[in-house]
């Protein structure tokens, strides 16, 4: 029977860690790679049994996932963000196609919720991840943030049930990420030479409200829709506007 391994890459994820490792109690193995956290969560980790290493740097999300996935020993892998929860179901389901052996790469339905409410539009279901793949056929990308998984050759089939993903609780969650992924964003775009403008980074989060909230029937999720769908805009208005820092900047 194929064996299956778990990767994780964390910082400062306690309040996640133990829900995480425990949603995926059934694997071979659990692969915690930390970035230098200061809440105790690769000391817990470990006392919940996974084989826990620390990074003494940064690179970003696609160069760490690759370096999670080079620890990894077992065939087949399945990679987590600590938000996130596998259901008994889902687990099932995972083991049953990890042990046929047959497609090299799985996508799973991601099902988020947002200060408490699961969200079914605004362009955040169906959320198709690829996260469940041979170790041998796919890499991470090099994307600073953002990152996907790309296999070597061959198409991904899908899984039916979903991945729960607790990512945001709570307001200041969201705009904590939003900063994150913003800077991330525009640093990885002006190293590659783009530049934009005020009036560009406006239309962007026009654009993403009215493509969430209208097009992608964000509507149908009452107030926490209007709420996720004016928070992608300024998500959308936030990395350009960071971009066009930069830009100025370095015109400057």
């Amino acid at each position: 029977m194929s064996q299956l391994s778990v990767i994780i890459i964390t910082c400062n994820e306690a309040a996640n860690i133990e829900a995480c490792l425990k949603s995926v109690s059934f694997a071979d193995e659990v692969v915690v790679l930390d970035s230098g956290s200061s809440d105790g969560t690769p000391e817990l980790a470990r006392q919940l049994g996974a084989t826990v290493h620390v990074s003494a740097d940064w690179p970003g999300f696609g160069p760490q996932k690759n370096r999670a996935l080079a620890l990894a020993k077992f065939p087949w892998v399945l990679s987590l963000d600590a938000d996130e929860r596998v259901s008994s179901d889902l687990a099932q389901q995972i083991q049953a196609v990890v042990a046929a052996d047959k497609t090299g790469a799985y996508e799973i339905p991601r099902l988020t919720q947002f200060c408490g409410r699961w969200i079914h539009h605004c362009g955040w279901t169906p959320d198709h991840v690829l996260r469940l793949f041979k170790r041998t056929e796919a890499r991470f990308s090099d994307d600073l943030v953002h990152e996907r998984v790309l296999l070597a050759q061959g198409t991904a089939a899908r899984l039916s049930l979903p991945l729960l993903h607790y990512s945001y609780p709570t307001p200041a969650s969201y705009w904590r990420k939003l900063e994150q992924y913003s800077q991330a964003w525009a640093q990885q775009r002006f190293a590659r030479g783009h530049k934009t403008s005020m009036s560009r980074a406006a239309l962007a989060g026009v654009v993403a409200f009215l493509r969430s909230y209208v097009f992608r029937l964000g509507f149908l999720d009452g107030a926490m829709g209007f709420a996720v769908c004016a928070m992608q805009a300024q998500a959308a208005f936030g990395k350009y506007f960071a971009l066009y820092c930069l830009n100025q900047k370095n015109d400057s």
